[in-house]
């Protein structure tokens, strides 16, 4: 039996203007110019994304907080209102079902926002464990258009369509505004490494999607004089590699740990219990046999997903996400390899089409966070 296909609120400007594709079962565009160009504009101007396809729940009562801290491995209970935080969401094994953010609306009332590819498993999850506590979980992902708008030049343009102080608005943080006219959760946060917003309209069904279009279209008009573009997911995922960000699927799944993912960062073994502690306490105390890493070719060519990496012609790790930077003009990976070789500096190989081309570990971000991303020393707003 044929399973009808997803789509977003403004799937209608996609199929007119985007080069479509199939996205964990949603009807979503790769690029509507060139990845390339698309990819330069967010790095040097700005961009607009349609994320609408992600999932988001709101978790409410009178535990919200408390249920949060024990499925997921950060403490969202201490975040202040209208803050956000990044984190995981481990099983039992300290592996990862999947990473996502957490904003706390108001008191007792938190919004979670997770991976496209992990709508139902995330949400089934999170219902079968709030069971024991006094919460509510509400899907409400096909009631919330969520646009991401990215880059330097993203404050100046959405600044023009609310008059909420965007400037006061800090690195995971939020506030509820009006922007173009209707009433919005406007979040600092992204999947680029750029500077830039996140937007979520409330109570827009899929079914009626008006609002959501009317405001796409805002936005784009107001970015023209910028040089804003429309971005696919193509460029979506060659500005998240740029910047060291994990695509799960790729570089995080169920088998893999916070730890070995370089996401410890995101770990509070200080709680007393969460999902998975356990499991992570002992490879902590025990240590982690391999670990993510950035790669930059030396040698001229472009590596994929799959590519094993040797050493000495010792097989000692594999990539899991590989591509042509269209910032750096080269090829740049993330990818695990053991421990021992794992060091900034080292030189190592790895395979493309049956052959081997040199490689070496870098520290990511793999720009220079003095003229790129959300770092940068100048500012363009």
């Amino acid at each position: 039996m044929k399973v009808e296909s997803r789509r977003t609120h403004i799937f209608q400007y996609h199929a007119d203007h985007g080069n479509m594709i199939n996205f964990h079962g949603f009807e979503m565009p790769l690029w509507y110019d060139s990845i390339s160009s698309e990819h330069m504009a967010v790095r040097d101007n700005c961009g607009l994304f349609d994320v609408t396809h992600m999932g988001r729940s709101i978790v409410s009562g009178e535990k919200a907080g408390e249920f949060l801290d024990y499925i997921l491995t950060r403490d969202p209970s201490k975040l202040g209102l209208i803050q956000g935080q990044y984190s995981t969401m481990c099983n039992e094994r300290g592996g990862i079902i999947d990473d996502l953010t957490v904003f706390c609306l108001e008191n007792k009332r938190y919004l979670v926002v997770y991976n496209a590819s992990n709508r139902e498993k995330d949400y089934d999850w999170i219902i079968s464990k709030s069971q024991t506590f006094n919460v509510e979980v509400q899907d409400v992902s096909d009631m919330t258009p969520l646009f991401a708008l990215q880059g330097p030049k993203a404050q100046i343009i959405l600044q023009k369509l609310t008059d909420g102080g965007l400037s006061k608005i800090r690195r995971y943080w939020a506030d509820q505004l009006v922007v173009g006219g209707e009433k919005a959760l406007v979040s600092r946060s992204g999947y680029t490494g750029e500077d830039g917003f996140e937007i979520l309209l409330w109570d827009v069904p899929l079914e009626s999607p008006g609002k959501a279009m009317v405001l796409w279209n805002r936005i784009l008009e107001a970015g023209v004089s910028f040089g804003i573009k429309p971005c696919g997911l193509g460029a979506r995922d060659t500005l998240r590699l740029e910047a060291g960000m994990c695509l799960y699927g790729n570089d995080i799944n169920d088998e893999t740990t916070p730890l070995e993912a370089k996401l410890d960062f995101a770990v509070k073994f200080e709680k007393p219990n969460f999902i998975g502690r356990e499991a992570l306490l002992k490879q902590k105390e025990e240590g982690i046999k391999k670990t993510r890493v950035g790669l930059k070719m030396v040698d001229r060519a472009v590596p994929r997903e799959g590519g094993r990496v040797w050493m000495n012609g010792k097989e000692v790790g594999y990539l899991t996400s590989g591509t042509f930077s269209p910032l750096l003009k080269y090829g740049i990976a993330m990818g695990y390899v053991s421990v021992d070789y794992a060091v900034e500096g080292s030189i190592l190989e790895v395979e493309v089409r049956n052959s081997r081309f040199k490689t070496e570990v870098v520290k990511m971000p793999f720009y220079e966070v003095e003229k790129y991303g959300a770092r940068r020393k100048t500012s363009q707003a």
